[in-house]
């Protein structure tokens, strides 16, 4: 565990060139229109950053969004620094480990790696609640919805332990009443949202009650 700890910091040779580009580009808009300090940070992979609606849907709660596609837990630990710590957001909205999955890894490596972004957190922002949302059942990665049954279960125990952790799962709206996938909100790779659907709208509709209750509360 202390490796990645140390990645925090400085960044692994392996990952250090990873999204450099958008990464800097997100760094750059931030200068000129900076987020919040204090706000609620969204960090993760595709599935928060094609969430384009988020400050609108979320209003007038100060959300924003830094979420980049692609990433992977890994990417999350070494770009903290960057993204994550200096803004010292007040709740930090998690998403990651969808690219895990589909990369090939099992359950044990994504949690290890989950827990250590959180223990970091907890330990560089003590007053700062995440709120850790499950990764998704896509149809795309059906094949392993056990490992992220395995993933999403484990962390949903763990929030119940853990200080300032919440659980958040936005997979039953993916569902119909019947069980089976709304396939007409999946673009045909089978993983992201058709831009029309109301996917991202229902999203919202889930998340921001959860989190206008916690920004109103010293305790979410």
């Amino acid at each position: 565990m202390a490796s990645l700890a140390a990645a925090v910091c400085v960044p692994s040779a392996l990952y250090a060139q990873r999204f450099q580009g958008e990464i800097q580009q997100m760094l750059a808009r931030d200068k000129t229109n900076p987020p919040p300090q204090g706000g609620i940070l969204f960090i993760g992979s595709s599935i928060f950053r094609f969430w384009t609606h988020l400050s609108e849907q979320m209003a007038p709660l100060p959300v924003f969004n830094h979420a980049f596609g692609g990433s992977v837990t890994q990417d999350i630990l070494d770009r903290a620094d960057q993204l994550v710590f200096p803004y010292k957001p007040r709740i930090i909205v998690y998403y990651c480990g969808s690219n895990d999955v589909g990369g090939g890894e099992p359950a044990g490596a994504i949690i290890g790696r989950t827990k250590q972004f959180l223990k970091i957190a907890g330990e560089r922002l003590p007053d700062t609640f995440v709120y850790y949302t499950a990764i998704q059942k896509a149809p795309d990665k059906r094949d392993r919805w056990d490992v992220v049954e395995t993933v999403n279960r484990e962390m949903e125990r763990y929030s119940h332990q853990a200080k300032n952790l919440g659980f958040i799962d936005l997979n039953p709206v993916l569902f119909d009443k019947k069980g089976n996938v709304r396939m007409e909100l999946f673009l045909p790779d089978e993983l992201h949202f058709r831009p029309e659907s109301t996917a991202y709208a229902e999203f919202a509709a889930v998340v921001k009650p959860i989190l206008t209750k916690a920004w109103e509360s010293r305790h979410p």
